[in-house]
C-alpha cells in the first residue's frame, strides 16, 4: 500500500489569544506543525497533505515543502468534514494516516506501530489512557474487548465518562474504506459537527475489525489548545532532548535549565552549566565546557574548548582549547583557530583568528584575517565599514597591537608589527617594526584651573533668579 498521510491543520485555537495560527507557535524552537511534518514525513516520501483553513496564507509561507499538498477548508465543520476535503486526492489504495498539527511530540516510531497494526485490520486507533481523560472521547469496548464506538467527551454519559482510555485523533484506514464512511458522517452531535471518529462506529457496523494502539506516554498524544499546554510540551521536549545528551556522556548542572532548540551533537565528557541555549545543528567536540547563560547557535566548537558565562556564539567555527568571554559575542562567519583567546566584551563578526591569538578585552574585530600568535590591546576596533561599504583588514604573523587602536580598512599590517596604543592607522605598515599615529602631546606651563569665586553668581544662577521672579 501507498502511505497517505493527512495532517489536520485547519484550527483557529482562539485559547491560545494570538494572532498567529496555532500550529506554527513554537516547540523546542520549530512550529508544532513542522513537528508533526517531520514525524509524518518518515512515512511517505512523495505523499503528504496539510489541511489548512485559518491564517492559511502566513501556515503556506511558514511551512514551504514542494513535497506538501496543501488542502483548503474553508468552514470549520468537524474533523470529520477536515478529511473530507481531501477526499479527491485520496486513492483506494492509500494507507491513510490522518495525524494532527497541534500535536508536536509524536514520534515517527508510533506512527509506523500503528500503520503496521493496519495489516491485520480494518482501521487502527492511536488511543492512550489517561488519570483524567476529561475533554478526550472515550473508546467504547465490548465485553470481548473489541472496540465498538468512540464517544466525545459532550455527548458522553457519566457511565462513559468514567472509562479512562481516550482518543488521541489519530487513525489508520485504507482510502476505500475512509472515504465510503466519510460520506455517511452526520453532524447530529451536541458540536454539530462532522465527527471522524464516528468511522470506528460505521466500521463497526460492516463487520469491520478494529483495533487499538496504544501510546504509553499521553504527553506523546497530546495537543495544545492553550499557552500552558505549549508550556507543558515544551518542557516534555527540553527532557527528552537533555536527558538523550546526558544518556550519551554529557555532564548537565540542572536538566530543567538547558534548553536545546534544534540537533546538538556531542563528543565525550561535555560539561554544561545552567541556562545554556543551543540552537540549530550545534556541535560540541570532546571536553568542551559551557558556562552557565551561554547561547550558542549553528556553531562548531572544537575539542578542549572553554566557553564562559554570559557568551553568544553564532554560526561560528570554534576549533581546538580556544577561550571565549565571559560576555563575548561571536557573529557570523567567525572562525577561531586553536588556542585563539577571545576575552570579555569583544566581538568578532566575519573573521578568521589565527592560532594562539588573543584579543582579550573589550575590541571589535570585523572583516579581518588575522594571523598566528597576535596580540590585541583592550580597545582596538577594525574600522571596516564607511557608511556605504565594508573593507577588509589584514594583520599578520606575531603583530602587537596597543590599546584604544584604530585600524581603519582597506588596511594591511605586516608580520611582526608593533602598533603603538592609541593610534589610528590608515595605511599598510612594514613588517617587524614600530608603527604609530599619535597627536604630539603638548603641556601648558603656568595654565590654571577655574575656580567658582565666593559671593559672585554663575550666569546659571542669575538666570534661574529672574525665571523664579517671573
Amino acid at each position: 500500500m501507498n502511505v497517505f498521510p493527512i495532517i489536520l491543520a485547519a484550527g483557529q485555537g482562539t485559547r491560545m489569544h494570538s494572532q498567529l495560527p496555532k500550529v506554527l507557535h513554537r516547540i523546542g524552537g520549530k512550529p508544532m506543525l513542522q513537528r508533526v511534518i517531520d514525524a509524518c514525513s518518515t512515512l511517505a516520501t512523495d505523499k503528504l497533505a496539510v489541511v489548512y483553513g485559518h491564517g492559511g496564507e502566513q501556515v503556506k509561507n511558514t511551512i514551504q515543502d514542494e513535497h506538501i499538498r496543501w488542502i483548503l477548508q474553508a468552514e470549520q465543520l468537524g474533523t470529520g468534514h477536515a478529511v473530507a476535503q481531501a477526499n479527491d486526492v485520496i486513492n483506494d489504495e492509500d494507507a491513510v494516516v490522518i495525524a494532527y498539527g497541534d500535536v508536536p511530540l509524536i514520534r515517527s516510531e508510533t506512527l509506523k506501530a500503528l500503520l503496521a497494526r493496519l495489516n491485520e485490520a480494518d482501521l487502527c486507533v492511536l488511543t492512550t489512557y489517561l488519570d483524567d481523560p476529561f475533554g478526550y472521547g472515550r473508546i467504547v469496548r465490548n465485553d470481548q474487548g473489541q472496540i465498538v464506538r468512540i464517544v466525545e467527551e459532550k455527548d458522553a454519559d457519566d457511565a462513559t465518562r468514567q472509562i479512562k482510555e481516550g482518543n488521541t485523533g489519530f487513525i489508520a484506514a485504507r482510502g476505500n474504506d475512509l472515504k465510503r464512511w466519510l460520506k455517511q458522517l452526520s453532524p447530529e452531535n451536541a458540536q454539530g459537527e462532522y465527527y471522524l471518529t464516528d468511522c470506528i462506529a460505521l466500521a463497526v457496523e460492516e463487520g469491520g475489525n478494529v483495533q487499538a494502539v496504544v501510546c504509553n506516554n499521553p504527553l506523546e498524544v497530546q495537543g495544545v489548545n492553550n499557552r500552558l499546554q505549549q508550556a507543558e510540551l515544551e518542557r516534555a521536549y527540553q527532557r527528552q532532548q537533555v536527558e538523550a545528551l546526558m544518556l550519551a556522556g554529557a555532564s548537565i548542572a540542572d536538566p530543567a535549565r538547558v534548553d536545546i532548540r534544534g540537533s546538538v551533537t556531542i563528543g565525550q565528557d561535555v560539561s554544561i552549566d545552567i541556562n545554556t541555549v543551543l540552537v540549530g545543528e550545534v556541535v560540541l567536540g570532546d571536553n568542551v565546557v559551557i558556562d552557565s547563560s551561554c547561547v550558542i547557535t549553528n556553531s562548531q566548537i572544537g575539542a578542549g574548548t572553554h566557553i564562559k558565562p554570559h557568551s553568544v556564539i553564532e554560526s561560528a567555527v570554534i576549533k581546538a582549547a580556544c577561550e571565549i568571554g565571559p560576555f563575548a559575542r561571536i557573529r557570523p562567519g567567525a572562525v577561531l583557530e586553536d588556542g585563539a583567546k577571545v576575552g570579555n566584551f569583544v566581538e568578532i563578526k566575519k573573521s578568521t583568528i589565527g592560532k594562539g591569538s588573543k584579543i582579550s578585552h573589550l575590541s571589535y574585530i570585523g572583516d579581518t584575517t588575522m594571523g598566528a600568535d597576535v596580540n590585541i590591546g583592550a580597545g582596538t576596533i577594525t574600522c571596516n565599514y564607511d557608511g556605504a561599504n565594508k573593507f577588509e583588514t589584514y594583520i599578520g604573523d606575531g603583530v602587537f597591537v596597543g590599546s584604544s587602536t584604530q585600524l581603519v580598512a582597506p588596511v594591511s599590517i605586516e608580520k611582526n608589527t608593533t602598533i603603538g596604543a592609541g593610534s589610528t592607522i590608515t595605511r599598510d605598515t612594514p613588517p617587524g617594526v614600530l608603527t604609530l599615529a599619535r597627536a604630539k602631546q603638548v603641556t601648558i606651563k603656568g595654565w590654571v584651573r577655574p575656580v567658582k569665586q565666593s559671593g559672585k553668581k554663575t550666569k546659571e544662577e542669575t538666570t534661574d533668579n529672574k525665571n523664579e521672579k517671573k
